[in-house]
Parts: C-alpha cells; structure tokens; sequence
C-alpha cells in the first residue's frame, strides 16, 4: 500500500485503472477499500482510474490522536491531490467524504473538476444534533455497548425498511456490523461535522456537483441534501428510493448509474 505524506501525517491510497483520475472519499470510521466493493469497478468500465484514500484516523494512514476537524481532513485530501499530481481531478464523496469534497471544491477549485456529493449536508438539524450528543455522552462515559447490540442498533440506523424486512439478506448485514469494531473505529472522525451552517459558503462553489440524496437515510435525510444541492450553484439533485445511508451498497446499481452518467458531462 503506498502513502503520501501531507498535512504532518501520511495518508494511505490506492491507484486502479486507467483514464481520467476520480478520487474517492469514505465517510466516517470506514476504509477506503469499501468503494472497491460496487463503485471503483463500475468506473473502471466507464473508462477512469480510481483513487481510494484511507482518511487520517483509518489504519494503514497514520491515526493522530484526539479529535478531528473537518479542515483537517479537507487539508488531507488537498495535499494528497497535489502530491500525486492528478488536479484538477472528478471527486466522489459519500456521508463525511462528501462534506470533504464540497469544501475542496470550495476552497481548492483548480484541484476539482466536478463532484458528486452522496448523503451530503451543509448543516446538522435539530435531530441529528441531539443524535450526536447523546453519542458524544455515550463515548466519554466509557461504556462500551455489546457488539450484538451495536450491529442491531446500526442496522436499524443505516439501511433502508426494505434491507431491514428482507430476512434472508439481514443477517448478513448484522454479522458485519458487529465485526466491524464499531466505536473503537477512528474515534477522531466522530466529531467531524460542518462549522456550523454552511449553505450560504457553498454558494461560492464553483465547478459542476451532483447530489445524491437516499430516500430512507436517517443520517443525511433527503432534506438536508436538497438544502446542499440548493446552495451550490447549478448542482442537480438524485433521490434514489428504497436504501437509507449505505445507499452505495444497497443499491450500488443505481448510484453507479448516477455517478457515471454525470461524469460523462462534466
């Protein structure tokens, strides 16, 4: 696995076919290599190479201690961009990826061609922020949930009625979470989350995104997506039914449609 060292830590990655360069940028607590999954071969057939970045606070790039912000993680991408040299380049982002890829567009627009911004938001509601503080009391309590009831309770949180009620695939599902690790995973990136309202700053982006809301997302409900596709200038808005977070794995078909056919125009 090579590394690129930016911003005072180095940052693990991985380059695979060939074409344009599209950078790909993970949410919260999850390794790069769950693109390759469903959306880096979907963008080898289309024709571009992939870039996969395993986010500071993931193993094998470095996991500084403390939390993080989400400057410091926008700093990350910056300087890997430069330091391979593939500026200005087509970004995908899901959850906290995409609110990286949208301040890079922002405050790096020569780095970004176009972006596709999947469960994106550019500020947190009232729900998501008592869902986050009630996590926050949680960690610093030091408790430690059961890993069967952590997979239970994420299962219920990330995927869609439609993966809940489907009892030959849920089991799969919940055997996943509860070998994932959960909160011992990249501590740091749990308070990753925009500076307060940042709609009326996402105004000034500049090159061409696509939002990609899911209709069942409890973490990034359509709502707030729409608000980011309202705030960036000529940025169009997909809503694909029928998944909730993990809308890029349970239906990988049709966000790989999404992504492919944007990046054919922009």
């Amino acid at each position: 696995m090579p590394f690129v060292s930016t911003n005072g830590i180095r940052l693990s990655y991985q380059r695979a076919g060939r074409g344009e360069p599209v950078l790909l940028i993970m949410g919260s607590g999850a390794a790069g290599r769950v693109w390759t999954l469903h959306q880096t071969p979907a963008l080898h057939r289309a024709g571009y190479e992939t870039i996969v970045v395993d986010n500071r606070g993931i193993a094998p790039s470095d996991v500084p201690p403390g939390d993080y912000a989400l400057a410091d993680l926008v700093a990350d991408t910056r300087g890997l961009v430069e330091a391979l040299g593939i500026g200005p380049c087509r970004l995908v982002g899901t959850s906290m990826g995409s609110m990286i890829a949208q301040e890079l567009a922002l405050e790096s627009p020569e780095l970004v061609r176009s972006a596709v911004l999947i469960a994106t938001r550019a500020r947190s509601d009232a729900a998501r922020r008592a869902l986050a503080a009630a996590d926050r009391v949680l960690r610093e309590s030091g408790v430690r949930l059961p890993d069967a009831y952590r997979a239970a309770r994420t299962v219920v949180e990330m995927l869609s009625p439609a993966t809940l009620n489907d009892e030959a695939a849920i089991g799969g599902w919940l055997e996943v979470f509860e070998m994932s690790g959960g909160d011992d995973v990249a501590p740091g990136q749990q308070t990753v989350e925009p500076t307060g309202d940042r709609r009326e700053a996402l105004r000034g982006v500049t090159v061409p995104c696509r939002a990609i809301a899911f209709a069942d997302d409890l973490v990034c409900p359509p709502h707030l997506v729409a608000e980011v596709a309202d705030a960036i200038p000529d940025c169009d808005l997909v809503e694909i039914p029928g998944c909730g977070h993990l809308g890029n794995l349970e239906r990988p078909d049709a966000v790989n449609t999404a992504i492919v056919e944007f990046f054919a125009k922009n």
